[in-house]
């Protein structure tokens, strides 16, 4: 990790330090399941505990770390539970925005989708999966954005943060990639018959199901585990 803290800059320091953090639990400089020295975060930055303090408190309220009291900070390994949890989270709350912007949704945006999603089947052929990865998030923000509700965007982007970093991982499922791009044109050919419950139970019951995708899940973040 390096030093990225302004004192100067019109950015809150507690923000800096948030932003530090984050950096280093996305990159694998912070791993998970291993505590966190604080002095040495502390002495590296050249910041007091109150700022540090801050941060820690924010990444736990998003369950990116643990605090437990007289022995530490700890980053927060996925558990199987909390992905089941968390894909319940997202195909809810994707379902339901879907429905509220549907007569908002033109036909140009849908198409767009159909585009973003041809640009994920290319970057998976150069196996470029931060691509992929932002083409991903950028497919479903199409339509998440137009509710106008920004703390459902903001979750939604914190489940699927939780979900893909921490550390960000830089390799491909394959058969799991190419299956959410089979999805993902499905649904697109939904919205474009205007069939938005379809659509939305689509998203909710398949895309984001657990049970629909628990083969991949566990082979993707379990294998070579003793993880059922």
């Amino acid at each position: 990790m390096t030093d990225s803290i302004e004192p100067n800059s019109n950015t809150p320091l507690r923000e800096q330090v948030y932003a530090f953090l984050k950096a280093g639990l996305n990159d694998g400089a912070l791993k998970p399941g291993r505590f966190l020295d604080l002095n040495a975060i502390g002495k590296e930055l050249n910041l007091s505990r109150t700022p540090l303090r801050d941060a820690l408190i924010r990444l736990e309220v998003e369950g990116f770390i643990i605090i437990h009291p007289r022995r530490g900070v700890m980053v927060k390994p996925i558990e199987i539970t909390e992905i089941r949890d968390t894909y319940q989270i997202i195909g809810a709350l994707e379902a339901s925005a879907l429905l509220e912007v549907a007569g908002q949704l033109k036909r140009h945006d849908i198409e767009t989708m159909g585009r973003m999603n041809a640009a994920m089947q290319h970057s998976l052929a150069y196996d470029d999966f931060a691509a992929y990865y932002r083409k991903n998030v950028s497919f479903h923000d199409i339509y998440l954005a137009k509710s106008g509700n920004n703390w459902l965007l903001n979750t939604v982007h914190r489940c699927k943060e939780r979900l893909y970093d921490f550390p960000r991982r830089t390799v491909f499922l394959r058969s799991w990639e190419e299956a959410s791009v089979l999805e993902h044109q499905v649904f697109v050919d939904l919205l474009l018959e205007e069939q938005w419950q379809k659509a939305a139970d689509f998203v909710r019951d398949v895309h984001w199901s657990f049970s629909a995708q628990e083969r991949f899940i566990k082979e993707y973040y379990f294998a070579g585990m003793n993880e059922t």
